[in-house]
């Protein structure tokens, strides 16, 4: 690999030191009246800035879906891939000078697709090879990156290794060693900005990242490291930046800003705490928000200490958005104050992808385009998820069965004679798997997350409470009103992701009922489901480790657990069966009602 470039900080200090030593030499050699005929440098009392900002990258380098193996289209007309955000930084700095622009992320890097999955477990960087992400994000010059919760999803080794490809530092200053309590990963660095006649302006970047990885990803990081809250962590580091001498204070918080958590109570700390942090937390200036996949361009939360206004952003997920923050900062008392900041985001789906992160990255691109083409089996008919969240389709019965048969075969022999039963969720409508040869892709887009297995203990009462949950995802639809399928589903800002169906056992959702009085005929092979019977629950890890906040499944017992991801045992599946069909796994044992009338 070819040296690091030269820090641009470095470039510009470095010059200004070689063109005073040059004009020194001048002076000597060329007499006084000479240099008295040159100008000082004028002493600069404003000047401006900006920090740019991405999150929730998850491996999307080009603009391209290896899902569809094809280029990448939404009904919004957005692009994906870091390659084009990189031409709108390109543009940026050359517009505003490199000594004026800092390039921050948000987190969510190594994981979300299947370029993600393939240099994480196919050709693992572990072995020797670069992350495509770090090539790519060495190439733009990042300043810093935030970790984020998937940092963690394939394990502390592969996240090492990925920091130690990274020319820049993955900032954590919640993420501390479970031992000693100390910092795993840097809190925050210090970057200066060379103004000429006038101090560096220093700015502290602070990292913060999701309190929740000590559930979502417990098999990776329990015993090993620890996650405070965003607030305690920042009223800790903040001040010692400013004891440092930083001018601005920023933040980067894998950490949405609306205050909520999808964990219920199983952690003490805010999942979504970006706003809390602003307004608990004296001496911040921004924040670069991440985490929740949202566009926010510009959002302002008052200090409740200093009344003192603090500058939000969210760019959205994938390079969807690149947030821009522009400063005004002005020279008192030998101090830089802030005296004015904004903040946008900017789209960018109307320029070019940048054709030396294409050069740099085609050949890892073919590669991975190559393996999510590998035939693996063949299926008997074309099977759809495009109602999958209204009807129960053969295509869930697919995952539900793996679960199940992957679950029952890691049973001791006094947890085997439970009920076995499993649940899943449809991650993505659009998912296709085709009649005739059946390839990785086809899998991949249907089980879109890296998720592993478990299976877990729940009483009847408690497996009634979980679909229960499930079920807040419909609207209520009074009976003798028609379902309209565009407007059924995902009340209360439920995502499909969020919205869990149960195989093993056949039941109801009565969606004329209200909330929490919706499963109705809860039956386990034609007998009523007892409340004190107990089932041994074939489930995703996010699931069982808490996520989304569904009752009972995170403290509930564990019957197995295991380290394969879900889809890989899905292809392993169709690998030995040789052809998917239906007629194996298909079963209709939930269906939706009013008042007791099927709906469809």
């Amino acid at each position: 690999m070819p040296a690091s470039p030269l820090n641009r900080r470095e470039f510009v200090k470095k010059s200004a030191v070689t063109g005073a030593a040059v004009a020194a030499a001048g002076a000597v050699g060329s007499g006084i009246a000479q240099a008295a005929e040159r100008k000082p440098e004028p002493h600069r009392k404003t000047w401006s800035f900006s920090i740019l900002g991405t999150t929730d990258l998850h491996s999307h380098v080009f603009d391209w879906d290896y899902y569809k193996d094809a280029a990448y289209s939404d009904s919004k007309g957005n692009s994906v891939g870091v390659a084009r955000v990189a031409t709108l930084i390109k543009q940026q700095r050359a517009a505003k000078g490199e000594e004026h622009v800092l390039l921050v992320d948000a987190g969510d890097i190594i994981q979300g697709t299947s370029l993600a999955y393939y240099f994480a477990r196919v050709d693992p960087i572990t072995s020797g090879v670069k992350h495509p992400m770090a090539v790519a994000m060495n190439h733009m010059r990042y300043d810093a990156a935030a970790l984020g919760n998937h940092e963690f999803n394939y394990g502390i080794d592969v996240l090492r290794k990925f920091e130690q490809q990274c020319h820049f530092p993955l900032l954590g200053a919640n993420a501390l060693d479970a031992k000693t309590l100390r910092p795993a990963f840097p809190p925050y660095t210090v970057k200066r900005i060379c103004v000429p006649g006038a101090p560096d302006i220093k700015v502290g970047i602070l990292g913060l990242t999701n309190p929740g990885i000590a559930l979502w990803d417990k098999d990776n990081v329990s015993g090993k490291m620890v996650f405070p809250g965003l607030v305690e962590q920042a009223k800790k580091y903040v001040p010692r930046l400013r004891a440092l001498g930083c001018d601005v204070v920023f933040l980067t918080d894998h950490s949405g800003l609306d205050g909520s958590s999808s964990y219920g109570d199983e952690l003490p700390y805010v999942e979504n705490a970006s706003n809390l942090v602003a307004e608990q937390v004296p001496g911040i200036d921004a924040i670069l928000v991440g985490h929740t996949h949202v566009e926010v361009p510009s959002y302002t939360v008052k200090n409740a200490e200093t009344g003192e206004d603090v500058l939000l952003s969210e760019p959205y997920c994938w390079g969807y958005r690149l947030s821009v923050f522009d400063f005004e900062v002005e020279l008192e008392h030998g101090r830089w104050k802030v005296t004015s900041k904004t903040a946008q985001t900017l789209n960018p789906n109307t320029v070019d992808e940048d054709p030396e992160i294409k050069k740099l990255l085609e050949a890892d691109h073919q590669l991975v385009v190559k393996y999510v083409n590998t035939p693996v089996g063949a299926c008997t008919e074309d099977l759809s998820a495009a109602e999958s969240c209204w009807k129960d389709v053969p295509i869930m019965d697919f995952i539900q069965q793996v679960q199940m048969d992957t679950v029952k075969a890691g049973l001791s022999t006094s947890d085997a004679a439970l009920p076995l039963i499993s649940v899943a969720a449809p991650f993505s409508r659009t998912a296709d798997i085709p009649a005739g040869s059946v390839t990785i892709k086809d899998i991949a887009g249907l089980y879109i997350y890296d998720n592993t297995l478990y299976g877990k203990k729940l009483t009847g009462a408690q497996l009634k409470d979980y679909l229960e949950y499930a079920a807040k995802y419909y609207h209520q639809v009074p009976s003798g009103t028609k379902v309209d399928t565009a407007t059924l589903t995902n009340a209360n800002n439920f995502w499909d992701y969020m919205y869990d169906t149960a195989a093993g056992v056949s039941y109801d959702i009565d969606i004329a009922q209200p909330e929490g009085s919706r499963i109705k005929n809860l039956t386990y092979n034609g007998t009523a489901v007892a409340d004190d019977q107990v089932f041994v629950v074939a489930v995703n890890n996010y699931r069982a480790n808490g996520g989304s906040g569904y009752p009972h499944i995170a403290s509930a017992d564990i019957a197995y657990s295991s380290t394969n991801e879900i889809r890989q045992l899905m292809i392993d599946y169709v690998t030995s069966k040789g052809t998917l069909n239906p007629a194996d796994f298909a079963s209709t044992n939930w269906r939706l009602t009013q008042d007791g009338t099927p709906v469809f």
